[in-house]
């Protein structure tokens, strides 16, 4: 749809309010409702959206180090411009017009805006002739809403929607069948179509694959998934969960990242039918930045404490820096059956990730290989896990996020002022995370020490 032609639909439709959201810094979607006038009024100019959605975590805990924004500033209304091109209706919420917004351009907060960010990255790769096509799939638990008690709101003792270990299971499928169902269509009339939806080995574990797209859609797409999900889920008393691994005794949460880049006919430049693994020589530079700019980047692969629970020998998660024809051990894992489906499959991230800082990393490296014509190091074949010659994924937050602080090549890719505010953001989370008594230290301490 062109401009004219939404806003009609907008001043057309019988609700007399519309949504619109901005995306923080951990991928999470801060929004309101607006009266149609105001929307109108605005559209031209901005909307008022307080900064402090850069200056707190997902807990809404202030950072105490951010130069973005805090009290010394005062918590100002940041300039929002509405993207009438993310347009869309939200099914379960009476069809009401729907739309993302980013900071406008000279706003402190635009610098620290992840869907800034992958615009201007997309823009780069567009600038050298590619059109990055990338998709989000996503694997979560859904547990149910039992009652109101502490543990249920702390999630102490949550109870899976399915008993056992049961991935691919049509039996499922069809016991839950209204929720699935839902899932897959409501997602379609949200503008976010699924290629596949199915149950995981876990119980009350599912994975959607979202169909690929231009790689600003696809963000979007993958972000509005995930709020999509928890909307739907909410009349069904289920609670999904993203998280990279909830217990340590099933498997993790992924959230594959699949990437291709196109010329401008839509030819996939990474398919060489003469090539090894018809591989063609751009894509082998593609693959080599990425793995050379991996432990480097690896808080936008990796961005929460828990996502490295998820990430150990044996849970269908890399540990490794490296690659293979269709390995699932390996960090990216090469799906070259024919030229429409040729990509690349990073395996690192999990559920927790933010699909526009994944995104914007992961075409960046690449980027980064075909300028430098990086040569890509031999393929793994069999086990990664049990590789000892090649290099080890950085193990915790804290570790990662130094790689990427100090890091001159980090702050090159993906700019020094984002750096600096995504690595204190990082810093922020591990501090939380090592000030708090956990409930494996109370059990191990408690009485015997």
């Amino acid at each position: 749809m062109v401009k004219e032609e939404i806003i009609a639909a907008v001043k057309n439709h019988p609700s007399n309010k519309i949504k619109f959201a901005i995306v923080d810094i951990d991928g999470v979607l801060r929004g309101k409702y607006v009266h149609k006038d105001k929307f109108f009024d605005g559209l031209d100019s901005h909307f008022g959206f307080c900064d402090v959605v850069y200056g707190w975590d997902s807990a809404d805990k202030l950072y105490d180090q951010s130069s973005v924004t805090g009290w010394e500033t005062g918590f100002p209304d940041g300039q929002a411009r509405v993207d009438l091109s993310t347009f869309r209706k939200v099914p379960w919420d009476r069809d009401v017009p729907f739309f993302l917004a980013d900071y406008a351009a000279g706003e402190p907060s635009r610098g620290v805006c992840p869907r800034s960010l992958l615009q201007e990255i997309s823009q780069k790769a567009e600038s050298m002739g590619y059109h990055a096509q990338f998709a989000m799939e996503y694997e979560w638990f859904n547990f149910k809403k039992t009652t109101e008690s502490s543990d249920d709101r702390n999630h102490q003792n949550p109870i899976p929607i399915f008993d056992e270990m049961f991935g691919y299971s049509l039996i499922r499928l069809a016991q839950g069948s209204n929720y699935f169902n839902d899932i897959f269509d409501q997602c379609e009339a949200y503008d976010v179509t699924l290629e596949g939806l199915h149950t995981e080995t876990g119980p009350g574990v599912f994975e959607a694959a979202i169909q690929k797209d231009s790689i600003l859609r696809a963000a979007d797409k993958g972000v509005l998934f995930k709020t999509a999900i928890k909307e739907i889920a909410h009349p069904y008393d289920i609670v999904p969960s993203f998280m990279a691994k909830w217990n340590q005794d099933l498997p993790g949460c992924s959230g594959h990242m699949h990437q291709s880049l196109l010329d401008d006919k839509g030819k996939n430049l990474f398919y060489n039918p003469k090539g090894e693994h018809h591989m063609s020589e751009l894509m082998e530079y593609y693959l080599a930045g990425q793995l050379h700019c991996m432990p480097q980047l690896m808080p936008f692969f990796a961005p929460t404490v828990n996502s490295y629970k998820r990430l150990v020998a044996g849970a269908w998660a890399p540990t490794t820096v490296t690659w293979g024809i269709d390995n699932r051990t390996t960090a990216l894992r090469v799906i070259n059956g024919k030229e429409s489906a040729m990509r690349i499959e990073h395996r690192v991230p999990g559920a927790d990730v933010n699909p526009y800082l994944c995104m914007a990393a992961g075409l960046a490296s690449g980027l980064y290989g075909i300028e430098n014509k990086l040569k890509l190091p031999a393929v793994t074949k069999g086990n990664a896990y049990e590789n000892k010659r090649v290099k080890k994924l950085p193990s915790n937050l804290y570790d990662a996020t130094q790689n990427m602080k100090r890091s001159k090549l980090a702050k090159e890719l993906m700019g020094a002022e984002f750096v600096k505010h995504f690595a204190m953001t990082r810093e922020h989370e591990w501090n939380e995370y090592i000030k708090t008594v956990s409930d494996w230290e109370l059990k191990r301490y408690f009485e015997i020490i």
